[in-house]
């Protein structure tokens, strides 16, 4: 997994989040073989929708991680796929509305709240809703955003089986799911009193305008279900008590700039997600490495989380990782452990280790197997000196890593060309800082 998110980061980094490499990340996320779908999906908004409903459905059953994050970008992605298929599917225009509301409960979920109320006014601003009532919100699909939905969830669940067994009869209609037009009115009154009440845990006041709207809207559709009755008349009794003046509305030019230019994910987001899932990976990895084989060879579990710290600037928190007893430690280890440096790893290095890597290839492009790797102690002999030097760590300081630098060259032998290169360059570095805090 921590590949396949390292190699997908660096292509969309790089270039754009194709078809391929977006059914790559469904397949990992759910571990589940969509790929055969990949060229029907291409042109369909059904199925991307459905693909989006299957990843919003583990997504609704996961606490809030990293992993959690990139399905939900994922998500979106599917949802603005198949809103692209609008004018090329026949079957689209049933599910125009229903992708743009769980666009906006995905961009709730993630803070984006105007994102999130433009996609619930794509929905109340549509002319046509005759068909939206085959496709329906799915409660089970949405994730944890607002404690009043799980109420009314709750309540419509509770509702129906007393209701069975008064009547001593079966369920005869879901009671977790919502109508569209419906769901993003209420979603459009809860999202503007969290931008104006980011504090409240509840709706603390609607405007009066869009209240009356959401009236009508109830009013005209013919069969409600259960839990669009609950949200009304919570949000109804709520609203008597705490209207509040009325407040702007979307500005129209900004909505039309909106509908025109499709707001699309953002790769650089998604990216950074799937590098810190990887480094997580990996970490685990290490975890398990170190209970398995801690006899054989010294195993340090950190190794990625400080390369991860490093690449990102956080240069203390890199040192806590690395910690002189860690490299003591590797130091007096009787077998040290190796980092490879697969293509896809050499991102997370800085430039001076992607450059060294490909001087040696240059040199001998043969000799792969002794290049691609570098043992754990190197490793955390450079990030030390790189980030004591980003932290004007003191003279002293410095000279001791000088001596661990020295040990470590004696430790490797001369064929690991990588390894002597990266520790000549640490010790490069700190002389070169040295002689010019000397001559100052």
């Amino acid at each position: 997994m921590a590949v396949s998110f390292l190699h997908v980061a660096v292509k969309i980094s790089r270039n754009t989040l194709t078809y391929e490499l977006l059914d790559m990340l469904l397949t990992i996320c759910i571990q589940s073989n969509f790929v055969r779908h990949r060229h029907i999906a291409r042109h369909s908004s059904v199925l991307s929708l459905s693909q989006a409903a299957k990843l919003m459905k583990v997504v609704a059953n996961n606490s809030r991680s990293t992993v959690q994050l990139i399905e939900i970008e994922l998500s979106k992605a599917y949802l603005h796929r198949a809103l692209r298929c609008k004018y090329s599917d026949t079957d689209s225009d049933s599910i125009y509305c229903l992708a743009n509301i769980y666009l906006a409960v995905l961009y709730y979920a993630t803070g984006q709240y105007q994102t999130s109320i433009d996609h619930c006014t794509l929905v109340t601003r549509s002319q046509d809703h005759s068909q939206c009532s085959s496709h329906v919100v799915q409660g089970e699909l949405l994730p944890k955003i607002d404690d009043d939905i799980d109420t009314v969830l709750g309540l419509a669940v509770f509702y129906q089986c007393v209701l069975s067994a008064a009547l001593n009869q079966q369920q005869t209609q879901y009671v977790s799911v919502f109508t569209t037009e419906l769901f993003a009115h209420y979603l459009y009154i809860k999202l503007q009193s969290v931008i104006k009440y980011p504090l409240a845990t509840r709706t603390s006041s609607c405007d009066t305008d869009i209240l009356r709207r959401y009236v009508k809207c109830i009013s005209e559709i013919r069969h409600p279900f259960i839990s669009d009755i609950i949200f009304y008349k919570s949000l109804v009794s709520a609203s008597k008590t705490t209207i509040c003046g009325t407040m702007e509305l979307v500005n129209c030019c900004r909505f039309y700039r909106f509908v025109a230019s499709e707001i699309e994910m953002n790769m650089s987001q998604l990216a950074t997600l799937l590098q810190k899932s990887a480094v997580e990976h990996l970490t685990t990895s290490r975890q398990l490495e170190a209970i398995q084989f801690g006899s054989i060879a010294t195993i340090v579990t950190t190794d990625f989380e400080t390369l991860y710290a490093f690449k990102h600037g956080d240069y203390q928190r890199c040192l806590q990782l690395l910690s002189t007893q860690n490299v003591h430690t590797l130091l007096h280890a009787r077998s040290l452990s190796n980092v490879l440096l697969l293509p896809v790893f050499i991102e997370l290095f800085d430039d001076a280790i992607m450059s060294l890597t490909a001087l040696t290839l240059i040199v001998d492009p043969k000799s792969i197997s002794d290049y691609h790797v570098i043992s754990q102690l190197t490793l955390s002999l450079y990030l030390m000196t790189q980030c004591q030097l980003q932290l004007h760590h003191s003279l002293t300081s410095l000279a001791m890593t000088l001596d661990y630098i020295e040990g470590a060259q004696r430790r490797h032998p001369v064929r690991r060309t990588l390894d002597q290169l990266t520790l000549k360059l640490a010790e490069r570095k700190i002389l070169m800082y040295l002689t010019m805090t000397m001559n100052n």
